[in-house]
């Protein structure tokens, strides 16, 4: 309907890409498979590809295992590269280096090489984002490395490293204390001046029965952590349980249940879906698993369900998940994660509905044919798009209540392995997709790491 007087607006466009580039960042990128991934493009960094004050943002493993970080002006071709004085210790997918823009300085920070034990942290000067095409990019912008943030002692056992900045501009980062299957998640907080460690916000203990056995321990994995335009700070995440007791076969894997909370007070308290405080920061009631209110999406332990995926919020300020798993009609045992997962793996998208801000959930008809995750993006207009193992696209737009997915884009060409970075930043700013990803080798022959860029509508 349109006003009196007044053309009718035309309909929001469908959910389309088109592929506008592709440049190298190294031919010789850092290569070896453990837990089925990459260390330089595992989904859950946040983030290893990022784009600020006009200049776009890389970090990476090269050959020799030291830590590279990249600049580009948006759309060059060429790449500035500065080597970072650190290299990665051991071949673990896990120890990922993740970047972090501090607005308040105009830093650029760097954590890295960390799985359960202690981590790595590189800055760079400050003011070196602020005015890039005015700065020089070489080594001497940046400091030395730290096992602290500046001075102050997080763990010794770190893992996941994932920066968030404020509304106001204040830099969060998000990090697992102690290990899988019974650890806890935390913040620490820079205010441009130092950093301050804001506490641990999830519990690691309770009970958890499914029907085929008890857990007292676990760890909550997030699939994001990501504020919403108006200051909300949302959290997806699934349980890991430490006893196999729970699941009927040992060849699975003890995640289970799609769980949500959000925080209107900067990470300081947690609300589940009532809105109920379920947890604070730092303090002695942590949110658990045996906390009311918290399962978006319900599924035990016997179906693969994934960890880490990923998450995003719409221009209303609502939340989406994507998950994956292998559904039902497959069986309702897995015993082989890997296998099953690849040969009957689904995904499936998460959101509140419209209107009764219940849950819904819609399954993507498109096969994984991978172990690994996939990512989930809202374009200008609220389409949803999926970006799968490979750099497959598909894409599912908001007119239809997200029930339209198709492939967009096949991946034929880019040769990935598997799992793929992307550019959150960029695609609020400009609406390009831009992909990290690295071309499958075998063995630990280095291989070309690469970013792709795809034009969303306009």
């Amino acid at each position: 309907m349109s006003l009196s007087g007044t053309a009718a607006q035309a309909a929001d466009p469908a959910p389309a890409v088109s592929k506008v580039a592709d440049t190298q960042l190294d031919s010789q990128a850092l290569y070896f498979v453990s837990y089925n991934g990459l260390v330089n493009n595992n989904a859950f960094q946040k983030n290893g590809l990022l784009t600020y004050q006009g200049y776009q943002y890389a970090t990476w493993y090269t050959a020799d295992r030291s830590a590279v970080v990249a600049r580009r002006a948006l759309g060059a071709t060429n790449w500035q590269t500065v080597k970072l004085p650190h290299k990665l210790r051991y071949n673990d997918s896990h120890n990922v280096i993740s970047m972090g823009i501090s607005r308040l300085d105009g830093r650029l920070h760097l954590t890295m090489d960390s799985h359960s034990d202690g981590f790595f942290d590189v800055k760079s000067a400050p003011g070196l984002l602020d005015n890039p095409s005015e700065r020089a990019w070489t080594a001497g912008e940046f400091g030395g490395v730290q096992t602290t943030l500046d001075g102050l002692g997080l763990t010794s056992q770190f893992t996941y490293p994932q920066f968030v900045a404020t509304p106001e501009g204040r830099l969060q980062l998000s990090y697992r204390v102690a290990v899988s299957g019974n650890g806890r998640n935390a913040l620490a907080e820079y205010d441009g001046t130092k950093w301050t460690a804001l506490g641990e916000w999830t519990s690691s203990t309770g009970t958890y029965t499914s029907e085929h056995g008890s857990s007292t321990a676990r760890n909550m994995y997030l699939h994001g952590i990501d504020y919403s335009g108006d200051g909300r700070l949302h959290a997806f995440f699934t349980w890991r349980e430490q006893n196999g007791a729970v699941m009927r076969d040992g060849g699975g894997i003890t995640n289970h249940d799609t769980g949500y909370v959000y925080s209107t007070d900067r990470g300081r308290t947690w609300r589940n879906n009532d809105g109920t405080v379920v947890g604070t920061t730092g303090g002695s009631d942590k949110v658990a698993v045996n906390d009311p209110g918290l399962i978006a999406d319900p599924i035990d332990p016997d179906h693969s369900l994934m960890n880490q995926e990923s998450q995003a919020t719409d221009s209303a300020n609502r939340p989406h998940a994507l998950i994956s798993y292998v559904p039902g009609r497959f069986g309702q045992c897995t015993t082989d994660y890997v296998n099953d997962r690849t040969a009957n793996g689904r995904a499936f998208h998460i959101r509140k509905d419209l209107t009764t801000g219940a849950w819904k959930k819609t399954e993507i008809p498109v096969p994984l044919n991978s172990s690994q995750r996939t990512k989930l993006v809202l374009d200008t207009y609220d389409n949803a798009y999926a970006i799968f193992p490979f750099g497959r696209i598909a894409g599912a737009s908001k007119a239809s209540g997200y029930t339209d997915w198709k492939i967009l884009y096949d991946g034929d060409g880019l040769g990935a392995f598997g799992e793929v970075v992307i550019d959150e930043t960029r695609l609020k700013q400009d609406n390009v997709l831009s992909i990290m990803y690295q071309r499958k080798s075998s063995g630990t022959t280095p291989s070309p790491i690469r970013v792709a860029d795809f034009a969303l509508p306009r």
